[in-house]
């Protein structure tokens, strides 16, 4: 076949069939129009899916009859300064849209500067264009796509069910409206108005607030603020407290200079950030904002614009790290206020009053003990300066003294498992041993990042009998044990001897600890990094080193756990990902009993 020539109308079908995948693609291009346009209210109506109706309306600079002439033209825009693709700073820029659009559908663009008295209005009908003609229209402009695909209606039956395309309009929209809060936003499909986003203040709280419009209330209450700055690049947003988590990542999002790009990257930054703070297989919350001189990131590489490519990825990647971390490091003991409303709607549906706690009369009554200890083999609870034996009343601060701390005073042990802290206007449940789990472990962490874990020589070896597969796995990485305080070594056929312990361990159960590690070892292997084998295994060693639910605590050491707990970061949620605690407002509790 002999080459030929392409019609115009070919050609711009083709360029749609890029650039207009679907009904949400149409609204992402047009409502990028309206924000580099200046816009400061957006409207967006759409009908049957956005296939018989597209239509968005803005309050921005408008266009003239000459602008109006050359937008419906191809590789016409207005968003480049000058030729150099490696200085794009405006959301649209590729100049194909509207031509695309109009090329597979009825296009209506009504336009009028904010300087002019009339409006204008073109028409490009199936790749037609119509002569301009006057028209009515407040100040700014007015888009309208009419039967989408009618062009090309082999197209119709790659598309989805009328209310999947409504969602994927939906997830576009949020996602601009989240990189523009100053601009306010507003959604009708069909008869019904589905997103109503009033403009917010440009600043902090306004992101937060926009960021809680659309990730809902759980997130704003439990987001902590993200910011960060290497050389020229910045990031800003808020990220989920680790006890926030969902199981997929569709509420992580990324943008890039008010981009929403989708990208492997942040992907594992948040993977490399949260660590060992979520559960696998779960995904924490964020909304991050990045930064850096359109010279630095290509967006250029999709024809949609959904993808960037930065010139240095590992800059970053690093900075996203580094700002999580030191967020989430700040966040210190916090722990999601969702356990503390599950637990109320628990109680109101149940409509039993929450369990009687056991009051103490006085100072001295808090530092009694409330009983003896159920196991003498495991590691107790201790502070830094005294023992945790040492009941007597002068070691003890005052209950009352302690209800002005976050967690509050000790005043009660609930099943031998559950810490009833009170402070000035809450309750506090505490799990003990997921609180004291996360506390030995984060120790176990300090410790080898300073030179080594402190070990404890046992008297008599432990021998334990694992197997020989496990034995061998055993031996392979006495090394990295021996780094975390625990010494071993091959004894005969499936048999290890365990020498030496990690101090902050004590005698605890040292059977069951090396039987776990063996079996984690078998099924992980070793392809994950050094740094987080240590970390797993630390964190194996820790459950097996923390206080058990079943034991009773003093009331020194219950007030003791708290103020561990308030010292030190991640301490909100166990190494498993579970929340440590629970707060119950004051103020809740009373609606409860009908109080308020």
């Amino acid at each position: 076949m002999a080459i030929r020539q392409l019609s115009p109308e070919t050609i711009n079908r083709i360029a749609a069939g890029e650039v207009v995948e679907r009904p949400a693609s149409v609204v992402k291009e047009l409502v990028e129009n309206a924000l580099d346009a200046g816009a400061r209210e957006i409207e967006i109506v759409t009908a049957a899916g956005g296939l018989s109706l597209i239509r968005v309306t803005d309050d921005g600079i408008g266009m003239d009859a000459a602008d109006l002439n050359l937008a419906v033209e191809r590789h016409a825009t207005s968003k480049l300064a000058s030729d150099d693709l490696l200085a794009i700073d405006t959301l649209g820029f590729r100049g194909e849209a509207l031509p695309s659009i109009g090329s597979v559908a009825c296009l209506v663009i009504t336009s009028r500067p904010r300087s002019a008295r009339d409006a204008l209005e073109i028409v490009v009908d199936r790749g037609a264009k119509h002569a301009l003609k006057p028209a009515a229209l407040n100040p700014g402009t007015r888009i309208e796509v009419r039967d989408l695909f009618s062009a090309t209606p082999a197209r119709l039956k790659f598309l989805k069910s009328e209310r999947a395309e409504n969602l994927a309009v939906s997830e576009a929209v949020k996602r601009l409206a989240m990189a523009h809060p100053h601009v306010g936003f507003s959604l009708t499909m069909g008869e019904r108005t589905s997103l109503s986003l009033p403009a917010c203040e440009p600043n902090a709280d306004g992101l937060l607030k926009r960021l809680g419009r659309i990730m809902g209330a759980a997130f704003m209450s439990d987001a902590v603020p993200v910011r960060g700055e290497r050389d020229d690049i910045g990031v800003h947003g808020f990220a989920g407290l680790p006890t926030l988590h969902r199981p997929d990542a569709a509420q992580q999002f990324l943008f890039v200079n008010g981009r929403p790009v989708r990208d492997k990257l942040v992907t594992g930054a948040v993977r490399a950030a949260y660590g060992d703070l979520v559960p696998r297989g779960r995904h924490p919350l964020l909304a991050l904002f990045v930064t850096l001189p359109p010279s630095e990131v290509d967006v250029n590489v999709h024809p949609a614009k959904t993808e960037v490519r930065f010139r240095d990825g590992g800059a970053v990647r690093g900075l996203l790290i580094g700002a999580l971390r030191h967020a989430l490091e700040a966040a210190g003991f916090r722990a999601s206020a969702q356990g503390g409303a599950r637990t109320l709607e628990t109680l109101a549906r149940t409509g039993t009053p929450p369990p009687p706690a056991y009051p103490d009369r006085d100072a001295a009554h808090a530092s009694r003990p409330l009983g003896g200890f159920a196991e003498e083999q495991q590691a107790a609870f201790v502070e830094f300066s005294a023992p945790a034996a040492d009941t007597s009343v002068h070691e003890e601060a005052p209950a009352s003294d302690h209800r002005a701390r976050p967690l509050g005073a000790a005043r009660a042990q609930l099943h031998d498992t559950y810490i009833v802290a009170e402070t000035e206007n809450s309750v506090v449940i505490v799990d003990q041993h997921a609180a004291h789990e996360r506390l030995v472990y984060e120790r176990l962490k300090s410790a080898l990042e300073n030179g080594g874990v402190a070990r404890q020589a046992l008297l008599i070896p432990a021998v334990v009998d694992v197997g020989d597969d496990e034995a061998a796995a055993l031996e392979e990485k006495s090394e990295e044990l021996t780094e975390l305080g625990l010494v071993l070594e091959r004894f005969g056929a499936g048999a290890i001897a365990v020498r030496e312990v990690p101090a902050l361990l004590g005698t605890s159960d040292v059977d069951g600890l090396v039987k776990d590690l063996a079996a984690d070892l078998l099924a992980e292997g070793s392809a994950a990094p050094l740094r987080e084998r240590l970390e797993a295994i630390a964190s194996r060693m820790a459950c097996h080193g923390s206080v058990r639910a079943g034991r009773r605590l003093t009331g020194a050491e219950m007030n003791a756990l708290l103020r561990e707990m308030e010292a030190t970061p991640f301490s909100g949620q166990c190494n498993h990902g579970r929340p440590t605690y629970v707060e119950l407002k004051r103020s809740d509790i009373e609606r409860l009993f009908g109080r308020t």
